[in-house]
């Protein structure tokens, strides 16, 4: 809600009339007030979230030769005459586009204001005000298919500004409040956006929520909404529309051949936008494979690692809750500042770990696979898989996590040979990501469906991480007792 009333600046509500609609959806109105009316904590919301921003650049370095111009035409970007122009524009920018009567993209976000799409102006002032000029590529192309009220299937890696590609047209589309109920509806599988799929489903059932003049639908990482587990919540929400027409856009970093097939079942001719390679990682992520030869080689990786010296913040995944639990007695014991996250841990325990660790006073995250997808933390440098991941999608996701919105980042993915037979798909990655690996990796056999299902339901036997003396282990406990006594 605060990210709406900063990009709505000047627009009201009334909460008084509609309390009951609030209630549902924001638990700390008065936070909503503070931010709202206090200037510093609105900088410092949008310097949070902060979907495409890149570092500041600095005229220290050499300046490098001029470019050859490939900016769009002046003239309408759906002039046929420009339809050269377009094919180059999106070949510089790693744009693909698959469907009928794509619209064009747009260049500066002051394009906008202009025909065909003739933006708010309001909008795109306060995008100017916070110096938001140049859209990331997704941004280019998906909020003029959006703005032309076509469906969208939408694949660009992970802070790559998939999250402003649809909200600034739906905040231009709505414009002002009308009395007719939700027109917009935001599904992500965190806890994090406007609504998970079984609180939503609980609300639509007790009629505490009226989905009937819905126009706008998003599922954000969408690939995990129509997942198994997900898909059968997913199914009801679509039939809560009562066959009034929705605009639905999708967008997710991966999208499997099996998601992408039935997310066309319920989408009416959709255009498909890739950015870059399909289920591949972004370009400023440092990908590097390290093999421990066993679990014990991989305590010895990171003590090497962490002798060497790191730069926090630093996030560590690993397979299960029992394995984050045992490396997190591991480094305890050796003095690192570190805290670990799972579903074990309760909602306050997590979000005060979250804010620590987002303050510097955490410096090493442990954290399970549930964490890897919503997680937008600010200059993460390191990600460490120290359990192999279990998909691709797992992976790309997992290292997602650096390297955001343009920044530098380095995941290091640690695999012993146990892991050999699920290599290949992590290196494919790579590969599309412009890394360099071996060639002995790249013609290595693919993981057989019976492996493939063992990986992605960690089932992967391996050695509990315990490397501490035995006669130190009364010391380590009592580290833990006395340091974090919520373990």
């Amino acid at each position: 809600m605060d990210l709406f009333r900063l990009l709505g600046n000047g627009a009201t509500f009334n909460k008084q009339r509609f309390q009951n609609d609030v209630e549902i959806f924001e638990s700390t109105p008065d936070a909503v007030e503070d931010v709202a009316n206090d200037t510093n904590a609105r900088d410092q919301l949008l310097n949070e979230l902060d979907f495409f921003k890149a570092a500041p650049k600095t005229d220290n370095k050499p300046k490098k030769a001029a470019k050859e111009d490939t900016r769009l035409p002046a003239a309408t970007t759906n002039d046929l005459d420009n339809d050269k122009a377009i094919g180059q524009f999106r070949k510089d920018q790693r744009i693909r586009v698959y469907g009928t009567d794509v619209p064009g993209p747009f260049e500066r976000f002051t394009d906008l204001a202009s025909a065909p799409f003739t933006m708010s102006s309001k909008l795109l002032g306060n995008l100017t005000h916070h110096h938001y000029t140049t859209p990331t590529p997704i941004q280019m192309q998906a909020m003029p298919i959006i703005l032309k009220g076509r469906d969208l299937m939408a694949c660009a890696p992970t802070g790559s500004g998939k999250t402003l590609a649809y909200l600034l047209p739906i905040l231009h589309d709505l414009k002002t409040h009308e009395k007719v109920g939700y027109r917009a509806l935001i599904i992500a599988p965190t806890h994090i956006l406007i609504s998970t799929p079984m609180r939503l489903i609980y609300a639509v059932k007790e009629k505490e929520v009226d989905l009937s003049q819905v126009r706008h639908l998003i599922l954000d990482e969408a690939d995990r909404l129509l997942e198994h587990g997900f898909v059968e919540q997913t199914d009801e929400i679509f039939a809560s529309f009562n066959g009034s027409p929705v605009r639905k856009a999708l967008f997710s970093a991966t999208f499997s051949s099996s998601v992408e097939e039935l997310a066309r079942s319920v989408m009416k001719d959709p255009i498909r936008v890739v950015i870059g390679s399909k289920n591949a990682a972004t370009e400023t992520i440092k990908q590097q494979l390290l093999f421990t030869g066993n679990e014990a080689g991989k305590m010895v990786a990171l003590r090497q690692y962490v002798r060497k010296g790191i730069k926090p913040p630093v996030l560590i995944f690993v397979q299960s809750i029992d394995r984050a639990k045992e490396l997190f007695k591991e480094l305890v014991f050796d003095g690192i500042n570190v805290e670990v996250i799972h579903s074990d841990r309760t909602k306050a325990q997590r979000e005060n770990i979250i804010d620590q660790f987002r303050l510097g006073r955490i410096w090493v995250l442990i954290a399970t696979e549930l964490m890897a997808r919503g997680l937008d933390f600010k200059g993460v440098n390191l990600v460490i898989n120290y359990d192999f991941p279990q998909t691709v999608q797992s992976y790309i996701h997992r290292i997602g996590r650096t390297g955001r919105a343009g920044r530098q980042g380095e995941a290091i993915t640690y695999y012993t040979k146990d892991d050999f037979d699920y290599l290949k798909s992590i290196v494919n990655v790579m590969r599309e990501s412009g890394c360099e690996v071996p060639e002995w990796m790249l013609t290595m056999k693919k993981a057989t469906k019976n492996q493939r299902s063992k990986l992605r339901q960690g089932r992967v036997d391996r050695e509990t991480i315990d490397t501490t003396p035995k006669y130190d282990k009364k010391k380590a406990a009592k580290l833990n007792s006395n340091h974090h006594p919520s373990f």
